[in-house]
C-alpha cells in the first residue's frame, strides 16, 4: 500500500452566504475538503496518512470526521495540541469575494517533529489552509529530507492576519523560495497576481526555483498550467457539466477539492491536462454541497444535491 501524507489544518467554519435571510452554516472545512476529495479519488493502492494538528477543544469531533474516511488505517488520529483549534468565519460578498476571520492558534510543524513522520511515506500533499502549517525553513528541510513527489497549494501563505483575525491579501512572504520546496504548486488567479503583472514571467521565475509545474485555478473559467523550460502554458476549459454549475452554490473548499483531485490523478499517472479537467469537474460538484462532512460520497455521486 502506498502512503500519502497530508499536511493542513482542520477548521470549524461558520459560513454566511450572500442572502442575509439565510442562517449561517457551521461545518468542518479547511483540510477536511481535501481529505474528502482524496478519499474519493485516490486509487485503491493508496492510503491517506494525516499529518494534521487539531486543538484539544475540537479533537474528539475532528477524529469523528476522520473515522468516516475509507482510505485511512482504522486507528489513525489527528495530532492533539493544547491550543484552541482554528475556527473561521466566512462572509461572502459575491461568488468569488469573501471576508475571512480566523481564531485559534494551532502551532506549525517543526522539522524535528515532522521529519520522522515522513520516512515511510511515498508522496506528500501540503495545503496551506491557515498559512501557518510550515515555515519556509521547515519546508526547505522537508524538500531536502523527502525527495519524493510533493504537491502544495500555497493559498493562505498569501493571507496576512490582522489583530482581529481578518485575513488580507499580501505578497508571498519569502517570495520565490517557496517554489523550490515542492514539485507541483497550486495558486488561484488572485494569488498569481501577487507574483507580478506578467504571468508568464512570474511562472518562469517560479519554475526556475525548482518546481516542475505551476497550476492556477480560474474559478468557472477552468485552470491554467505552466511547465517546462522554455515555459509551456495552456488554459484548460472546464467540461460542460462544470460550466453548468449553479451560480448560487457554496464555493467554500472548491480550490481544496480541485487540488486534492489533481494530486490523486497525478499519482495515478493521469496526464496533467486530464488531471486538471478532473479537478475542475469535482470542484464544480463541490458547489452543491456544504461543508466537508459527507462530501466524499457527494463527489462520487452518491448523495442528492443539498
Amino acid at each position: 500500500m502506498n502512503r500519502l501524507g497530508v499536511i493542513g489544518a482542520m477548521v470549524w467554519d461558520t459560513i454566511y452566504g450572500r442572502d442575509p435571510m439565510q442562517p449561517a452554516i457551521e461545518e468542518w472545512g479547511g483540510i477536511g475538503y481535501a481529505l474528502a476529495a482524496l478519499d474519493a479519488t485516490l486509487r485503491d493502492d493508496w492510503e491517506i496518512v494525516p499529518l494534521i494538528k487539531v486543538g484539544r477543544d475540537l479533537a474528539p469531533k475532528a477524529n469523528e470526521f476522520l473515522r468516516t474516511l475509507r482510505r485511512t488505517s482504522h486507528d489513525v488520529r489527528f495530532v492533539e495540541v493544547p491550543e484552541p483549534n482554528n475556527r473561521v468565519t466566512l462572509r461572502y460578498q459575491d461568488a468569488e469575494r469573501r471576508c475571512e476571520q480566523m481564531r485559534g492558534g494551532v502551532p506549525p510543524w517543526t522539522w524535528p517533529q515532522l521529519g520522522p513522520m515522513l520516512r515511510d511515506l511515498d508522496a506528500l500533499y501540503v495545503n496551506f489552509i491557515s498559512g501557518f502549517e510550515l515555515s519556509l525553513e521547515t519546508a526547505r528541510l522537508v524538500r531536502r529530507g523527502f525527495p519524493r513527489f510533493v504537491y502544495a497549494d500555497l493559498h493562505s501563505l498569501f493571507l496576512a492576519k490582522e489583530p482581529d483575525g481578518t485575513r488580507v491579501l499580501q505578497p508571498l512572504p519569502g517570495g520565490p523560495g517557496w517554489f523550490g520546496c515542492f514539485d507541483v504548486v497550486q495558486l488561484n488567479e488572485e494569488e498569481m497576481r501577487q507574483l507580478g503583472p506578467d504571468p508568464l514571467g512570474a511562472a518562469a521565475g517560479a519554475l526556475a526555483q525548482g518546481c516542475t509545474t505551476l497550476c492556477v485555478t480560474l474559478g468557472r473559467q477552468g485552470a491554467a498550467y505552466f511547465t517546462g523550460s522554455p515555459v509551456r502554458t495552456a488554459r484548460i476549459l472546464p467540461e460542460e457539466t462544470a460550466r453548468r454549475a449553479p451560480e448560487e452554490g457554496d464555493p467554500t473548499g472548491c480550490g481544496d477539492v480541485f487540488g486534492a483531485t489533481v494530486c490523486a490523478c497525478l499519482l495515478a499517472g493521469v496526464p496533467l491536462e486530464d488531471a486538471l479537467r478532473a479537478g475542475s469537474r469535482l470542484a464544480a460538484r463541490n458547489l452543491t454541497h456544504r461543508g466537508a462532512t459527507g462530501l466524499r460520497d457527494h463527489l462520487l455521486g452518491r448523495l442528492t444535491t443539498v
